[in-house]
């Protein structure tokens, strides 16, 4: 389900201060009077398209769901056409991401470590996660896994590891070993290829 404010100019320039402050910072260490000064917009007009930085959180969270989902499937896509490559191929998205300049790690892990469960922010996140593991198990049973449950769980769990080591020990060949992880997993866990 998305949740994301229809952009609008002044609504706009609100999100895109706070990706890039959110991202950059932290959630919880940018308040709404940075936002508001760096996005060049009056406090009334803030609150009229974020009634609370809750809010402004989550349409950052939308805003980095859609950019993530569609740099995992355009890099599965990549791989062709069969879903064992897919799997595998989707690790291609991380090592995109974690090679970029001012690479934080993932925005979901990171917000939902600041939120407590239960909140919208944290439910967010969790709304994330499962949907990439749901596409990620929609892929495994396409290739005939015997659990296609575990082999999503296994893969996804794998990325976010791959994503977090991108921020903790930097090693440039982690999202490497990453991809020849999965393909390890996809190739125990697959079933016979076709």
């Amino acid at each position: 389900m998305r949740h994301e404010t229809p952009p609008c100019g002044a609504a706009e320039r609100i999100l895109e201060t706070a990706f890039h402050l959110f991202y950059a910072h932290g959630v919880r260490a940018v308040g709404i009077d940075r936002i508001i000064a760096e996005s060049q917009v009056a406090k009334a007009t803030f609150y009229k398209h974020f009634p609370a930085k809750d809010r402004l959180v989550v349409a950052y969270l939308d805003r980095v769901d859609r950019t993530w989902t569609d740099q995992l499937r355009r890099a599965a896509a990549a791989a062709g056409d069969e879903p064992r490559e897919q799997m595998v191929g989707m690790f291609d998205a991380l090592a995109a991401a974690c090679g970029q300049d001012g690479y934080r790690g993932c925005a979901f892990i990171n917000a939902a470590a600041e939120y407590e469960a239960g909140t919208i922010v944290h439910d967010r996140t969790l709304e994330h996660k499962n949907a990439v593991r749901a596409w990620v198990r929609e892929l495994a049973e396409r290739a005939g896994a015997a659990d296609p449950d575990a082999l999503a769980r296994a893969l996804t769990l794998l990325l976010d590891g791959g994503l977090a080591s991108g921020t903790v020990d930097a090693l440039p060949d982690a999202p490497a070993v990453a991809k020849e992880s999965a393909r390890l997993l996809v190739d125990t866990l697959a079933g016979p290829r076709a």
